[in-house]
């Protein structure tokens, strides 16, 4: 097995509750730091599972376990240039290059803040670009894939669990 990295966001619960910790620990979530920051809970998870879908989708089914409404799966989708290479492991000069069309061509335009000074790509957008250029694995272009659909399937349903786990288990690779 593998160990995965991901953080899941979380709200409903008062991190100043007696036994607010022992909830996480007591419903699986002992592989996670928690935080409260910005008035949300911060479940930072090393989760070991055969798959990245299963690490996420038992993550959040133990979260709902301790009583808090699942909000979101980070890392988030949106990225900057400054995000890209951090992700990446490739400098930010060589991505500004990219999006620039200096070096190479078709490399995804950005979808927010496009007339600011700090425009925001899709992330699977660009896994997928940085993957055909050989220069990112293909996990983590099934990573991206899997994080914006359960971020997705959060939002239509609220929160709610109806088949989230096999949802994205559909997204990994056979």
């Amino acid at each position: 097995m593998k160990t995965h990295e991901f953080t899941i966001v979380a709200s409903g619960l008062d991190p100043e509750m007696e036994g607010y910790e022992d909830r996480f620990f007591e419903a699986g979530c002992d592989d996670a730091t928690l935080s409260f920051q910005k008035g949300v809970i911060i479940a930072e998870f090393a989760r070991e599972a055969v798959s990245f879908s299963k690490a996420v989708a038992s993550a959040y089914e133990d979260i709902l376990k301790t009583g808090a409404k699942v909000e979101r799966v980070e890392p988030d989708y949106l990225v900057s240039l400054s995000d890209i290479a951090e992700r990446s492991g490739l400098t930010r000069q060589a991505i500004s290059l990219y999006t620039k069309a200096e070096r190479g061509s078709g490399f995804p335009n950005p979808v927010a803040r496009v007339t600011s000074n700090s425009p925001l790509w899709d992330w699977l957008e660009v896994t997928e670009w940085l993957h055909a250029q050989s220069r990112i694995d293909r996990e983590a272009v099934v990573e991206a894939r899997i994080v914006k659909e359960a971020n997705r399937f959060l939002e239509l349903h609220d929160g709610q669990p109806d088949n989230f786990m096999r949802r994205l288990e559909m997204l990994e690779p056979a």
